[in-house]
């Protein structure tokens, strides 16, 4: 379920990316002219022609998010999930029209359930992309009788597609209504509180924003459905000073200082390498957010990919105001609680000491920031930036037929069952992770045969091919040929010829122990890749604290992406792998902070890096510090002489020898 929805999470990107341009555009038009929509006074061109044109794309989120989703989810990004997307959307919302359900219902529409009238909400949108994304997974191959040829394969999606929804309309005809009247009950329960319910109210509606059902509370609030009609009163001035404006006034906090904070925070935690296009991503929707309250495109990038921080945001949300409202500092919007807003809200004589808002924004800046940091880090949530995924930049790999990589991943792939039974490739460290139809159509003997270290079966689909240091490579190659950008060849390859570096002059080469703790063999690591010594000999350390130094001197050649594992190469010519704890690779860098870098030169004592320890509990992780000598075959000679003993970092533990 977490990979689905880290999945969704990254598909709303596409849809999402679009949107702080279209919040600027309507920022701008409102600025130009608050009365711009409501018909009072002289129609301002400029400004109807911005806000129209950025209500375009703001008001069809719903079947952005229709399409954006269909297209993501599906298995092969084909254009026909994404028409598919587009039929879902339709048929759902003609369906459950207010138009369409008094005609079915045989009433006038003035006598439908209001509840109808929201049906096309980003709910919807959602729910109509994932059900076409798995429409297409399903019946994108299928091949019909001759006589229906013609509707085989992609033409089928969406006719598939459109009957699913045709199910899916039947559900909602009698659980929307429900639903949504529910919310209303409940929101006209909770503005009974004061302060303690504009909280409740300001929770509910962060909360509600994916299902779209927000707007059953927004009508009790805003609107006059339960006589509040807080938005109404406030631009009127008929309110009660102090008061109305409560259900409006601690968004400004959190739209304009708040959640721009946030993003700094989702910024500061992206992968260096990615670190560019976050920022990118970040400061157009935090501007939005700020000069237009329109927040989508900050919250649909973390909403479903780290849910847990969606939910802090709620209640941050419901913090701001509830203060606001204990304080009675009132400000209001005609379209949303951005700086356009919150300027015209000044003009207005019923807006009571405004300006504190300023003050609580501060507050809430500073407030979200060191929340979301902390989360973020604490619970190793994939904030954009975070994660793993197709959008990183990896080493442009030549594939013609004298690249070992390819060669090599060929083999491999042939030994797997190719594309009849690989379903994913990713990789750690040292080793291919691949999700496969069944494992006991792999040909291991093929895979083996090809000198990878060993080959790991977890279970029925899942298995691991051990390669070592150089995996990276492999995988990319892999996935090369997986969709299709290089060929996967089935006769006999001549391996190229590897060349042997020279041997160099010195022999011997100190080792160290790489923190304070207790040194053990390598055969008692507690993962049999590494016990079995299938990528080498050497040892590991069980720490007692989260400080890490070098384990010999020598060059770093490589630091893996998660900054759980590096490479070291000696002067003698050994090629050390260090790598940090077991299965770390899944927390995507977050305990680890680097003190080295690629090309740098080590020598005794100096600090490779700094671990979390409690973060790695939390996590359910070992924290072993694991030190392999991946070209085994150069060594001749290996003496480990403090084993199982307890030493401190620094200390020599033993030495190696070359031939």
């Amino acid at each position: 379920m977490k990979a689905y929805m880290q999945r969704m999470g990254r598909s709303l990107m596409l849809p999402v990316a679009v949107l702080p341009a279209a919040a600027i555009l309507m920022g701008i038009g409102y600025w130009i002219d608050p009365n711009v929509m409501t018909g009072l006074g002289d129609p301002n061109f400029l400004s109807v022609f911005l806000v129209k044109a950025g209500g375009a794309i703001i008001d069809n989120l719903p079947v952005l998010f229709a399409v954006g989703l269909a297209l993501g989810m599906s298995k092969d990004k084909d254009g026909a999930a994404a028409l598919s997307g587009l039929v879902a959307f339709l048929v759902v919302t003609t369906l459950l029209s207010t138009a369409t359900v008094g005609a079915m219902q045989g009433i006038p529409i003035e006598e439908v359930d209001p509840s109808f009238a929201k049906i096309g909400n980003a709910f919807i949108g959602i729910l109509s992309g994932l059900i076409a994304a798995a429409m297409y997974n399903r019946f994108s191959q299928v091949k019909l009788p001759m006589a229906l040829s013609f509707f085989s394969g992609k033409r089928l999606v969406p006719i598939m597609t459109a009957l699913a929804m045709l199910v899916a309309s039947g559900v909602l005809f009698f659980i929307w209504p429900v639903v949504f009247s529910g919310l209303v009950s409940f929101g006209e329960a909770i503005s009974k509180l004061g302060a303690v319910g504009a909280g409740l109210y300001g929770f509910f509606n962060r909360l509600l924003i994916p299902t779209g059902l927000h707007h059953a509370l927004n009508s009790v609030f805003w609107f006059d459905v339960a006589g509040i009609n807080d938005i109404g009163n406030f631009l009127s001035g008929t309110g009660e000073k102090g008061v109305t404006g409560m259900y409006q006034a601690g968004f400004f906090p959190m739209m304009m200082f708040g959640l721009p904070a946030g993003a700094y925070a989702i910024y500061r935690n992206a992968r260096p390498e990615k670190k560019k296009a976050t920022a990118s991503l970040m400061i157009a929707a935090a501007f939005a957010s700020f000069f237009t309250g329109i927040t989508e495109p900050l919250e649909f990038s973390f909403m479903f990919v780290a849910w847990p921080l969606y939910v802090l945001h709620a209640v941050l949300t419901g913090i701001s105001l509830f203060i606001s409202a204990l304080f009675h500092w009132t400000a209001g919007f005609a379209f949303s609680a951005g700086l356009v807003d919150f300027v015209l809200s000044l003009r207005n004589p019923i807006a009571n000491q405004p300006y504190m808002l300023l003050v609580q924004g501060l507050v809430m800046a500073v407030l979200y920031f060191f929340v979301f940091d902390f989360a973020i880090k604490k619970f190793n949530l994939m904030t954009p930036g975070r994660e793993e995924g197709e959008d990183e930049v990896t080493p442009d790999i030549d594939t013609t037929g004298d690249n070992k990589f390819a060669v090599l991943a060929n083999k491999i792939y042939q030994g797997l069952g190719g594309d009849a039974n690989v379903t994913s490739i990713d990789n750690c460290t040292t080793r291919l992770r691949l999700t496969v139809s069944d494992t006991g159509k792999v040909d291991q003997a093929k895979i083996k045969a090809t000198g990878v270290p060993g080959v790991k079966v977890i279970d029925d689909t899942n298995i691991q091919v051990i390669v070592g240091t150089e995996v990276q490579f492999v995988a990319d190659e892999m996935n090369k040929i997986r969709n299709g950008a290089a060929p996967v060849t089935s006769q006999t390859v001549v391996e190229p010829e590897v060349e042997v570096a020279p041997k160099a002059s010195v022999k011997e080469t100190e080792l160290y122990a790489v923190a304070n703790g207790k040194v053990i063999p390598i055969s008692d690591v507690q993962d049999d890749v590494f016990s079995a010594k299938m990528m080498g000999d050497g040892f590991a350390v069980i720490p007692s604290d989260g400080e890490v130094y070098t384990p010999v001197a020598g060059k770093v050649t490589s630091i893996f992406p998660t900054k759980h594992a590096l490479g070291i190469q000696t002067e003698s010519g050994i090629e050390v792998l260090l790598h940090m704890g077991l299965d770390t690779v899944e927390l995507q860098g977050a305990p680890f902070t680097l003190n080295v870098e690629e090309g740098q030169i080590l020598k005794k004592g100096d600090k490779i890096a700094t671990i979390d320890l409690a973060a790695l509990d939390a996590a359910g992780k070992k924290s072993d510090l694991i030190v392999v000598f991946t070209n085994q075959d150069v060594v001749e000679n290996y003496d480990l002489v403090k084993s199982n003993q307890s030493t401190s970092a620094n200390d020599s533990i033993g030495k190696v020898i070359v031939k």
